[in-house]
């Protein structure tokens, strides 16, 4: 992205990312991390429904059917919205590090409108680990995955412990994660949110 913050930029001692051995194979469906995620979550009606897949190295793509409860201005998507599609994109790499982690920073570039309708193919890649900072990009594009791009975000995600959702969250809904007994999914529960 031209334009990105200082604050985005890797510091000059970060490292490559490395993909955990238990991240989900290439081409395997992510699913939701939590069932009431905006983001991923099947138990939100109006949510984005998100699908990602696990990609080579510290990579996944994703899809998300923009629909007429996303939309802004009549027949286009909200950009908030599409904010939150390329951060719940870029939050899922974090599985690719089996590392709780939080937004940090999201940086945004519009390129164009994206209509009601359409399918916004998004690809997304950790670029470096500096300590507790994760730092990753991603591009949506319309139609296809080689269409044309409509949105880029650089962001910053900060590696956090389970404690920091404990100390944060409606104690009712943590519990019920944490007594999942499907430890994956147990542990994705608390991924990405901030």
């Amino acid at each position: 992205m031209s334009g990105t913050s200082a604050a985005l930029k890797p510091p000059a001692d970060a490292v490559k990312p490395v993909r955990h051995p238990e991240a989900p194979a290439p081409g395997e469906l992510l699913g939701a991390h939590y069932a009431q995620c905006f983001g991923c979550g099947g138990g939100q009606p109006h949510g984005l429904h998100l699908e990602a897949r696990a990609g080579e190295g510290v990579t996944l793509t994703a899809e998300f059917a923009v629909q007429p409860a996303h939309q802004g201005a009549p027949g286009l998507a909200h950009g908030g919205v599409l904010a939150s599609a390329l951060d719940e994109t870029l939050g899922a790499l974090n599985w690719m590090l089996r590392t709780i982690a939080v937004t940090g920073r999201l940086e945004t570039d519009f390129v164009r409108p994206v209509p009601v309708g359409t399918t916004l193919h998004l690809q997304a890649e950790v670029s470096a680990v500096a300590g507790r900072k994760i730092y990753s990009t991603a591009t949506g594009r319309i139609g296809a995955p080689d269409g044309p791009v409509a949105v880029r975000a650089d962001a910053l995600f900060i590696e956090v412990k389970v404690d920091h959702f404990v100390d944060h969250g409606r104690r009712e809904e943590i519990q019920a994660a944490m007594n999942d007994p499907d430890q994956a999914r147990r542990a994705r529960a608390f991924e990405v949110n901030p």
